[in-house]
């Protein structure tokens, strides 16, 4: 049995033993579908196969007659996988329930795992006791060697998959906010609340964006509020300019809620409750859907190029745990800004009722309009008095043409 530890490999080296005339089988994933027959003959006498380190795994490879007394199967890994542990799976293959067996590796200062860890310190070694190409390792240090240049590659490898998981933990913590959030919605909460107070963020966040950090009245910026609230929920002439004027920043927070809310009332008058429950569920929903998969994307650009932090000497993990906590908090505030605007200009559709504008004149039994009969103008003679009163005949006046 050959173990290669890729497709590539096994397809190579199958042509190779083609040219020589060797017949064999060959198990990888293209040939999945035959992989019990090929394992059932894999233990015949004489049969060699060649098998990437994942195909077959699990099954028992039955020795045919014979095959015992010539020692069992032997097993050749034509290089060292980055893990120990497949290696190991490979050499379980032989030697199974009491059966005889035996394994040997091959190994190459050129393989991708000699090349990348630890290929300058095992060609020192190997000048060093001065071994031949086709001769055996059998020095512990070489040995050892190798066995450290797949430790680094599992601790690499290992590293990799803790860096994933901190990434996918930061989108998870995220991903259980606005679960829950749509759980409520699709279970029928009442969301009345949830909408009053998102009003009142909403407010909050402009007033504090458009008065700063100033304490000074001459520091707001009362037209940029009002414009703000013109198109979110405000209609004009309602509030004026003079109203917002020399008034504390929290007082222009309490005189604006209070307006929406009295707004939201009457919107809620003219709906029904029941509608009006009805249509904040559809909104907050489409709100959250949209906003989440545009936040879903954006994560993803950003954990494209947050490894180029580095750098800069800083933690791309770290890094992308702030910018990513700072962006889901932008993306509440937008489904918040989003629902309450929708909220508010959502309208009633009133159907036009169509008016009659004529009465029938008679009905038959099924109440069908009577039809007037269809008369017949009277047709002209060529040799008949002209109508016209001209005393000639009609083909020599009006006929004429």
């Amino acid at each position: 049995l050959v173990g290669t530890i890729s497709i590539e490999k096994s397809e190579l080296l199958s042509s190779m033993l083609k040219r020589k005339g060797i017949p064999h089988q060959v198990l990888n994933a293209k040939y999945h579908e035959k992989e019990a027959e090929i394992i059932s003959h894999a233990g015949e006498k004489g049969m060699v196969t060649i098998a990437t380190n994942m195909a077959g795994r699990g099954t028992d490879i039955k020795l045919g007659p014979g095959v015992v007394e010539l020692g069992g199967l032997k097993i050749i890994g034509t290089e060292r996988h980055e893990s120990r542990r497949i290696d190991n799976q490979l050499r379980g293959r032989s030697g199974r329930q009491g059966d005889p067996g035996e394994s040997r590796f091959y190994i190459s200062l050129e393989d991708d795992l000699m090349r990348l860890f630890g290929s300058d310190k095992i060609k020192a070694l190997v000048d060093k006791i001065g071994l031949e190409e086709d001769q055996p390792i059998e020095n512990k240090m070489l040995s050892g060697a190798i066995e450290n240049a797949q430790k680094k590659v599992e601790g690499s490898n290992l590293d990799i998959r803790k860096s994933l998981l901190q990434y996918d933990n930061v989108m998870n913590q995220q991903r259980e906010v606005i679960y829950s959030q749509r759980r409520q919605v699709l279970e029928g909460v009442d969301l009345k609340d949830q909408i009053m107070a998102m009003i009142d963020d909403v407010i909050s966040t402009v007033v504090d964006a458009h008065t700063g950090g100033g304490k000074e009245y001459e520091d707001y910026d009362i037209k940029g509020i009002l414009r703000y609230c013109h198109d979110l929920f405000l209609p004009k002439g309602m509030l004026t300019e003079d109203q917002l004027t020399n008034i504390s920043k929290e007082e222009i927070k309490e005189k604006l809620s209070d307006i929406a809310h009295k707004i939201y009332e009457s919107k809620e008058e003219e709906f029904t409750s029941e509608r009006m429950r009805e249509i904040e569920r559809v909104v907050l929903l489409r709100s959250v859907d949209t906003k989440w998969m545009d936040h879903i994307d954006a994560m993803d650009q950003l954990k494209q190029g947050i490894g180029l932090r580095a750098y800069r000497q800083r933690d791309p993990v770290q890094e992308y745990q702030f910018e990513g906590s700072a962006m889901f908090d932008e993306m509440i505030y937008n489904i918040k800004e989003e629902t309450v605007k929708m909220m508010f200009h959502v309208k009633l559709e009133r159907v036009p009722q169509r008016q009659r504008v004529a009465e029938p004149i008679a009905t038959n039994e099924d109440n069908s309009v009577k039809r007037k009969p269809i008369v017949k103008p009277k047709k002209i003679g060529r040799n008949d008095p002209c109508p016209c009163g001209s005393g000639k005949k009609y083909k020599y006046c009006c006929g004429r043409n």
